[in-house]
Parts: structure tokens; C-alpha cells; sequence
């Protein structure tokens, strides 16, 4: 297939529990040239409030109120052309490396009509006490104290297990790896690129020039 010829965007998914590290193999990748990091919070903080889609979103967001999927997505989708006007993301060459998003299964099916999934790289760390710590160092990292207590942090990673993880039965078996998060974050890195580059879609869009 030519690559003129892809419509949907090209993605990569990196999914994993809160404290697997999925931010930060996600920040790293898009300092490649032809990734492109998207993580959810990215677009949120991006978002012009003054627009219909901004205006929406504050109506959720100040009464403390979760915002719909279906809005998710639009307002992803916003974020993303915006980044493509501007001429800091590139379609046709760039892999959008996603983080954070999506979140459930009903985002997935919505993402369908907008992104390629190439592959899938779950961080797993089954040790919740190495994920509680990773958490808490966060916090104190960032000064978010209220995110360092044992409530938030098994509050996060009961809603990771509900909602989030099964994405990984919604897509199929041979396009996902799972990584050992618990290693050191320069191996992970390695081991995410390793696979990476030997993805079919990689090789095709590396025939074209930068």
C-alpha cells in the first residue's frame, strides 16, 4: 500500500497500569523524528476553551464531571488537526505514539474510523507495591501530594484494571507485546524500539524521505 493511499493516521498504543511508565517511554519515543507523542492530558491542556468543543468540555470539567467518550475523541480529534496545521505533526510520516488515550473499549471502537493501530505495547508490572512506589516518588517529584496517598493510587489502579486494561482484548493478539515495566526505563526503551523497527508499516513509511 502506498503511503499517500493510508487514511487513517498511524498509531502506536502504549497501555499500562498508573507508575508502569507509559508517559515516559511516550515522551521519549516522540523525541524521534517520525513519532509524534499524543498523550491525553496533552490534548486537554491544549484545548482553546473559547471554541463550541472548549466550551463543552468546561461544562464537564468545572462541575469535577468525567467527559463523554464521544467528546474525548472529538476534542482529541480537534487537537490533532490543529497540531497538523501548525505543521508539528505529519500524517503522512509521522507514527502518532498514544498515551493515555484510549482509555475504554467504547474509545477504542470510536478511534477506529480515525487511527491505524500497528501495534500495542503493554508495560506490565504486576508488583502493585513497584507501581504504588513509582507513584509516590511521582508525587513528591511534581508536588502532588494529594496523588501520593494509598487511597488515590489503589483507586487509580482498581479503574486501570476496570476500564482501561481490557483494551487489550479488543485488539488482536499478534500486533500486542508485552514489555517487562519493571526494568530499568533505558532497557524498555529498547526493547519498544527493537520491535518497532520491525513492524511492516515502518519499514514502508521509511522509504519515504524526512
Amino acid at each position: 500500500m502506498a503511503i499517500e493511499s493510508i487514511s487513517k493516521r498511524p498509531a502506536i498504543l502504549i497501555l499500562g497500569a498508573p507508575g508502569s511508565g507509559k508517559g515516559t517511554q511516550g515522551k521519549a519515543l516522540g523525541m524521534i523524528p517520525r513519532f509524534f507523542h499524543c498523550a491525553c492530558g496533552d490534548v486537554f491542556r491544549s484545548l482553546d476553551t473559547r471554541t463550541e468543543l472548549g466550551q463543552q468540555f468546561v461544562e464537564y470539567s468545572s462541575k469535577g464531571q468525567l467527559v463523554p467518550d464521544e467528546l474525548t475523541i472529538q476534542l482529541w480529534e480537534a487537537q490533532i488537526q490543529n497540531w497538523k496545521d501548525s505543521h508539528v505533526y505529519f500524517p503522512d510520516t509521522d507514527f502518532l505514539i498514544l498515551d493515555g488515550i484510549p482509555r475504554n473499549v467504547k474509545q477504542a471502537e470510536i478511534l477506529k474510523d480515525h487511527i491505524e493501530v500497528h501495534h500495542i505495547f503493554h508495560l506490565s508490572c504486576p508488583d502493585r507495591n513497584e507501581l504504588a512506589r513509582r507513584m509516590r516518588k511521582r508525587a513528591l517529584r511534581e508536588n502532588r501530594m494529594d496523588d501520593a496517598s494509598d487511597t488515590v493510587i489503589e483507586d487509580r489502579i482498581r479503574t486501570y484494571e476496570a476500564e482501561t486494561k481490557p483494551i487489550l482484548d479488543f485488539y488482536p493478539d499478534d500486533i500486542r507485546t508485552d514489555i517487562d515495566a519493571s526494568q530499568q526505563p533505558v532497557k524498555v526503551m529498547h526493547d519498544i524500539i527493537a520491535k518497532i523497527t520491525t513492524l511492516p508499516v515502518f519499514k514502508e513509511m521509511d522509504k519515504v524521505s524526512v
